[in-house]
This record gives structure tokens, C-alpha cells and sequence, in this order.
């Protein structure tokens, strides 16, 4: 229980306590989330709240100091600010003049980036989304490529392009080739999509030359954010034989402006598919999991048409349907040596359930195009189109409180002059 009031439906409980960045006039600061307000955290560490580690990391303008600070410093922080913000002997409560100071109105603030992002990967996990695009684009072929049971697939992203929920869209310009038999042309896309996905931040990292292993994989997840990978689909088409995407994705994706601790998800850790059942293969040792690696988080992702008041629901899809789990993407990613920072981003890539209504894409919302989506007043929507608003939302359901994950939204304006 807290002293902030807030009602069932709030994704922002004394259970959350998710991580952000705010700018105001006092400055840009780290802070949590509760209820309709956010808690300044320099405002605590000045007061001597925490650790000296933690109080230190609590002067910057990012979280990537207390990302690295690692699991034990998280884990006292956050029983620190339960004491806090709740209510008895320790509450802010008690303490009228630092109260006063910490807790903001959200409103009265601007969400930033949580932390700089220094490098960002993509992956490709959800085996009904990967099932979906190779019937489309292989159709007298399998689905699945040979690799995609025994690995999981990813690219390296552009990081500086991520931005913060509220951030415009610009439609990206590149090459297409709209006709097979014809060159290729320079122009908007008109192809332009979202993709319904979960961010993953690095906490610690390893060096260079060392491996993140699945015994030491979970004190190395800070949290997860909503994220919406943008994707130019005729660009994509064209471009990505042999190398995978490039210009098609680098343009912008969009996160929300809160972290949503792994302590906070732990109530709703739940296994995935099986791996290596009905003929599928087993991953190969450094892969194999040995706990549960899910989690039930119900996401979905709505339109706001261009000059219209109403959304329309696009689909309604959950994380737990992904094959490939986070903590499976982050290992593979170090088998190599690779070495991850305080403040990486990979992303779980497209995820879609079994169902067409939940379906993580409009690519396969619409069946590229064949089906077009039906937003009422005699209009329709196969891909997005200028002055679209899209809009992700995701929380996971406890008993009486749900564990929300903020904003994710993105307005799409028009093509600079081709």
C-alpha cells in the first residue's frame, strides 16, 4: 500500500516502480513512477536515501550508472523506495519538505530517453510471425529457414534513431522496386508499418572477449520497455537480400519512456513454447534453459486515423507466445565475445500470436495488403498512411493491480521532398 492514490486499472502501482528520465524546469533527472506522479530521485539521493553508489548514480541525467551498478544494488533501491512510498515508519509520508520535492505531477513534466542507448539489436523470435512472413514471401517454400529453430535471429539496429513515445515519424524515403521486370525507383515509402515488440536494457555487461552464460544471464536484464520497430516495408523488400534490413528499419523506433524492472515481472514469469518437442530440434546446450523464461505480458496496438478522434484496435497479442526468450537472445548474443554495455537495447522482434487478430504487424494484419483493415466511416487501412497515430500498450494483470508499461506512440508525418 502507498500513500499515492491510485485506482486498479493504474499501471503504475507501489508493485511497478518503473525507471525513467524527466525534464523539467529544475533540470533532467532519474526518477520512478507511481500512481499520476513521478519521483525525483536526486531529490532522495541528496537526501541520503540509498547508498553512496546509488546516490551517486542518482546525480546523473541518465540511468546507465545504476544499470551498471548490477542486481544487488537494484534489488536494496527498489525495497528502499517500497519503504518510501509506502505508508509507516520510513514513509515520505512522514517528511513533508522532501515529499513535497520528490513528487511531481506527470503532466508537469517531459518523459525523455531512460538512458543512452549505445548500441541496440534486433531479433526475430515469435515463430508465428516468422511462420506468417515465409508464407507470404516463400510460399513454395518452408516457412521457417533451416537456422531459425536453433538459434535466435537478429541484426545489429541503429541506435541513435530510437526516441521517446510522443516523438513524430517521419515517412523515410529510399529505393523500391515496385515492378520485378522494371528499375527500381527513388521515393516515400508507401508501405509503412509498425512492429508490436519488447525492449530489453543491459544492466552490467561483459567485457570483450567474455560470454554472458545462462547461469549469470538473469543478474544481467535491467528491465523491459514497449517498443515499436518501424518498418518500411517495399524498402525492406528491395533492399534486404543478402545482409537483412538497412534503411528499412534505421529510420526510427519508438520506446516508452519507462523500464519496467525484472523484479516488478517476476510475479509473471511463465514458460514459453516448448523447445525441441514434436520433432523440432533441441537448442544446443548454451541455449538450453533452465527455468522459465516468459512472461504474461498482454500487449496490443491500436490506430488513431489521421484527422479522426476514434482508435481502432489492430490487434491484441501476449510475450509469453515468443520461442526465443530474452535471457536466450542475450546469451547467444555474447557466445561470440560480444560485449554488452550498461544502457543496450535489443529488441524481441515482431510478436504475434496464433490468431489473425493477433497478428503484431500490418503486414500480416492486412496479408500484406490482400486484406485490408476496416477503421469505420467507409475508410480502410492496409499500411500506415500520414497523420496515423500508433499506439502500443502492454501491462501484465496481478490480483486487484496491473504492472503497466507506459505510453509507446508515434504520429506519422509526411516525406521530406523526393
Amino acid at each position: 500500500m502507498s500513500f499515492v492514490r491510485y485506482d486498479a486499472e493504474c499501471d503504475f502501482p507501489i508493485q511497478n516502480l518503473p525507471y525513467g528520465v524527466f525534464r523539467a524546469e529544475r533540470g533532467t533527472r532519474c526518477c520512478v513512477a507511481i500512481g499520476d506522479k513521478v519521483v525525483d530521485l536526486k531529490v532522495l539521493a541528496d537526501a541520503k536515501c540509498f547508498d553512496e553508489e546509488v546516490n551517486a548514480a542518482f546525480q546523473e541525467e541518465t540511468l546507465n550508472k545504476f544499470m551498471g551498478l548490477g542486481k544487488k544494488h537494484w534489488q536494496a533501491t527498489r525495497a528502499k523506495l517500497t519503504q518510501l512510498l509506502g505508508v509507516g515508519e520510513g514513509s515520505l509520508d512522514n517528511n513533508a519538505l522532501i515529499r513535497d520535492q520528490a513528487l511531481l505531477d506527470q503532466t508537469s513534466v517531459k518523459m525523455q530517453l531512460p538512458c543512452r542507448i549505445g548500441d541496440y539489436t534486433d531479433f526475430y523470435s515469435s515463430r508465428e510471425h516468422a511462420t506468417n512472413v515465409g508464407k507470404m514471401f516463400r510460399p513454395d517454400g518452408a516457412p521457417l529457414l533451416p537456422n531459425w529453430l536453433h538459434l535466435p535471429v537478429g541484426y545489429h539496429g541503429r541506435a541513435s534513431s530510437i526516441v521517446v513515445s510522443g516523438t513524430d515519424i517521419r515517412r523515410p524515403c529510399g529505393q523500391t522496386r515496385p515492378n520485378d521486370n522494371e528499375p527500381p525507383v527513388f521515393g516515400p515509402c508507401k508501405l509503412l508499418d509498425m512492429e508490436v515488440e519488447i525492449g530489453a536494457f543491459v544492466g552490467p555487461g561483459n567485457k570483450l572477449g567474455e560470454r554472458i552464460t545462462m547461469q549469470t544471464v538473469k543478474d544481467q536484464i535491467f528491465g523491459l520497455t514497449l517498443f515499436n520497430d518501424w518498418s518500411a516495408r517495399d524498402i525492406q523488400k528491395w533492399e534486404y537480400v543478402p545482409l537483412g534490413p538497412f534503411l528499412a528499419k534505421s529510420f526510427a523506433s519508438t520506446i516508452s519512456p519507462w523500464i519496467v524492472t525484472m523484479d516488478a515481472l517476476e510475479p509473471f514469469i511463465c514458460d514459453g513454447p516448448p523447445q525441441g518437442a514434436e520433432g523440432d530440434p533441441q537448442p544446443l546446450p548454451y541455449l538450453q534453459q533452465p527455468f522459465p523464461g516468459s512472461f504474461d505480458i498482454n500487449l496490443s496496438a491500436s490506430l488513431k486515423p489521421a484527422g479522426r478522434d476514434n482508435t481502432v484496435r489492430l490487434c491484441n497479442t501476449n510475450f509469453k507466445s515468443m520461442y526465443w526468450s530474452v535471457f536466450q537472445q542475450l546469451v547467444h548474443h555474447t557466445v561470440n565475445g560480444c560485449n554488452m554495455n550498461p544502457g543496450d537495447c535489443f529488441a524481441s522482434g515482431t510478436i504475434s500470436g496464433s490468431t489473425p487478430d493477433s497478428f503484431g504487424s500490418m503486414l500480416e494484419i492486412s496479408w500484406r495488403g490482400a486484406n485490408p483493415v476496416d477503421i469505420g466511416g467507409g475508410q480502410s487501412r492496409r499500411f500506415f498512411q500520414d497523420g496515423d497515430e500508433c499506439m502500443l500498450r502492454g501491462h501484465c494483470q496481478g490480483d486487484g493491480y496491473r504492472i503497466g508499461f507506459g505510453p509507446c506512440d508515434g504520429t506519422i508525418t509526411k516525406a521530406l521532398e523526393c
